[in-house]
């Protein structure tokens, strides 16, 4: 086995591997007594097939398949050893690779593009300003909060007169324009409709004040101009509803209103559990703390997304585009040089950054334990059961949670990039001149248009 490199220039090399007949020999024998012992053919008992036969069936393919391993193996070794930081994967030449004849050969080189990794030099300093921006907790944001709490809690309560925002349940069924039920027309025995998402102003006037077993009269389409409403009124595919037109009738059986939940114990007990808030003031401080927790996370997004910006704008180093974009060619499941084209630049600004991060990592040496990970994976779990109401989850619960998420590949790869954004982001922040400024909501949400 010789692997040799030639540089084209500092972001793109060839490596070539060649490889002889004593690197792969062994390793296609085993393979083969493998298949020997497993294949089942017609008039040979198992294990007792001709090796002969076998190198006939299996011999190529195995040949190839183990070849392909070696290489793979030490290049992979190679790159490791020399310490080459590459972009991508090796790309194999492919107007090379074609020459090759297995059938007549037993030594082969084969060549593969690589794409270099640029030198980087971090350029952030002190001179460096950037915001850090302190969103106010305003009434509104509180308000809105406690609405959120009551509603989600809240219940559907029959009542005996109906009102703008009541959900009533009944019979509907279509009508000609005497009035008459049209027999062959649609009729849905057991439906519902929200009278406050009524469109049309006179035909919603139409269904206020009344009772259980009172009718009303009126054009579907024009009261709900949306398919999608008119299709669920009707028990019906949005296409079947699309032509449709005239007037129906609806009988009310039922008349249901929401009522938000009652500011006191049983509404506390139910978003934190037993005896952990037991007056009002705790619960308007709880509310308070959540709002300043989210808010931090926005501002704390806002803030990494400028130094983000900030470290690429003042970090130059170009990258290896054309290999990139045939790497991108080649590991897309279906493959299209003009989205790739489209997508590239978003696709360069992410790689620089990637970069820019993996290199202030091993600059600082910052590693992750596996109980960081745990801690990590448990606030995420923790976080989504709180957005779904469940914040009386026991820790022995939210912990098995994390467990489970950790063992899943690509969620413990997730989790681990994330505490490593988030460390470098700290260090990041110690490179600059942070200057605070407090904003409204207005005001912070202004800075994203």
């Amino acid at each position: 086995m010789n692997i040799t490199r030639e540089n084209i220039d500092d972001l793109n090399a060839v490596l070539r591997v060649k490889i002889e007949k004593t690197d792969y020999e062994d390793k296609v024998e085993n393979v083969l007594k493998d298949y020997r012992k497993k294949a089942n053919i017609k008039g040979f008992r198992p294990g007792m097939v001709p090796i002969g036969l076998i190198k006939k069936m299996y011999g190529r393919a195995a040949q190839i398949d183990e070849i392909n391993k070696v290489v793979t193996e030490n290049i992979k070794k190679y790159l490791s050893e020399e310490k080459i930081d590459i972009l991508g994967d090796p790309l194999p030449i492919a107007d090379e690779q074609e020459k090759i004849d297995f059938d007549t050969r037993e030594e082969f080189t084969f060549s593969f593009e690589l794409g270099l990794a640029p030198v980087i030099d971090l350029k952030l300093s002190k001179k460096n300003k950037v915001i850090q921006y302190e969103i106010i907790i305003d009434e509104k944001m509180k308000s809105d909060y406690l609405d959120n709490y009551t509603h989600r809690y809240g219940e559907l309560r029959k009542a005996d007169l109906t009102e703008e925002k009541d959900v009533i349940k009944g019979k509907i069924e279509a009508i000609d324009n005497n009035g008459n039920v049209i027999p062959e027309g649609t009729s849905v025995e057991d439906t519902s409709l929200g009278i406050d998402i009524i469109k049309d102003k006179k035909i919603k006037k139409q269904f206020i004040g009344k009772n259980p077993n009172d009718t009303i009269d009126f054009d579907l389409k024009k009261a709900y101009p949306n398919d999608t409403e008119i299709a669920g009124i009707l028990h019906k595919q949005k296409e079947e509803v699309a032509e449709l037109e005239g007037n129906y009738r609806f009988t009310i059986n039922e008349i249901s209103r929401f009522h938000p939940a009652e500011l006191g114990k049983d509404l506390f007990d139910k978003i934190y559990g037993e005896g952990v808030v037991n007056s009002e003031e705790e619960f308007m401080k709880k509310i308070e703390d959540e709002i300043a927790l989210n808010l931090k996370r926005e501002s704390d997004f806002k803030l990494m997304t400028d130094i983000k910006n900030l470290a690429i704008e003042k970090t130059d180093f170009q990258l290896p585009e054309e290999f990139l974009k045939k790497w991108l060619l080649k590991v897309n499941e279906k493959p299209n040089r003009e989205q790739i084209e489209k997508e590239f630049d978003s696709f360069r600004k992410d790689l620089k950054w990637q970069l820019i991060r993996n290199k202030v990592a091993r600059n600082n040496e910052v590693k992750i334990s596996e109980e960081e990970l745990l801690k990590e994976a448990e606030n995420i779990t923790r976080y989504q059961f709180q957005q779904y109401g469940l914040f009386y989850a026991t820790e022995e619960q939210i912990n098995n949670y994390a467990k489970e998420t950790l063992k899943r590949e690509d969620d413990g790869k997730r989790i681990a990039d994330k505490i490593i954004e988030e460390k470098v982001f700290i260090l990041m922040k110690e490179l600059v001149k942070l200057e605070n400024k407090s904003v409204t909501i207005e005001e912070f949400n202004k800075l994203f248009e």
